[in-house]
């Protein structure tokens, strides 16, 4: 079993005095691992990267996303709406925008949101809907918000889509992915179909 610590010892390695490490515990935010006879405090020393972790300040991160470059007036909507929502309730926020694809895992923003989850840095995940995040799988990243004590806030849980909404938008995105790789062979063929099949989708939608 490792040495336990005196509370000037467990403070020094926090980088705090023994008054703060005292006051922590009364706020039940620092407990000791036991107390002697004499009333002295003892910490284990491998409780202390978790006491630190408690700690530290947690933040709440509004995230944004759109597919494509044609959508970004809707992304400083998005912006907007998050901003105001969490200015509201008093939330000091990180705002963090992605521009790219609901079935791309590797976008910069949601990579960062991924790192922050699992170090337990962020309190509350806000976003406009659930599919901001992914088009597919949002429901593992929820997991992990879960797991690691994150709060999710969804602005627009109520507006649900129909399923014939969720297909169309789903097709959209697909669409929108196999596009951009399409649109790089400089193709008028190519070109003309995914416009077509675009109008396709979007007057399905209207007839919903």
């Amino acid at each position: 079993m490792s040495k336990l610590l005196t509370i000037h010892e467990a403070a020094s390695l926090m980088g705090v005095s023994a008054q703060t490490l005292r006051r922590w515990e009364r706020e039940g935010k620092a407990i000791p691992s036991i107390r002697t006879k004499g009333g002295q405090r003892r910490f284990n020393p491998q409780d202390i990267p978790n006491i630190r972790r408690s700690l530290k300040k947690r933040l709440t991160v509004a995230y944004a996303r759109v597919s494509s470059h044609d959508q970004k007036e809707d992304l400083i909507r998005q912006e907007k709406m998050l901003e105001m929502f969490c200015s509201s309730h008093g939330w000091t926020y990180k705002l963090v925008s992605d521009l790219g694809s609901g079935m791309n895992y590797h976008k910069k923003g949601l990579r960062t949101i991924l790192q922050l989850i699992l170090n337990r840095e962020i309190d509350r995940l806000v976003l406009t809907h659930k599919d901001r995040l992914l088009r597919f799988g949002s429901e593992l990243i929820f997991s992990l918000c879960e797991e690691n004590e994150v709060e999710v806030v969804l602005m627009n849980q109520g507006s649900e889509l129909s399923f014939e909404e969720e297909l169309a938008a789903d097709v959209l995105e697909i669409i929108t992915v196999f596009s951009a790789r399409l649109y790089g062979a400089r193709s008028r063929k190519n070109k003309h179909l995914i416009d077509n099949l675009k109008k396709a989708v979007d007057a399905s939608r209207q007839g919903n």
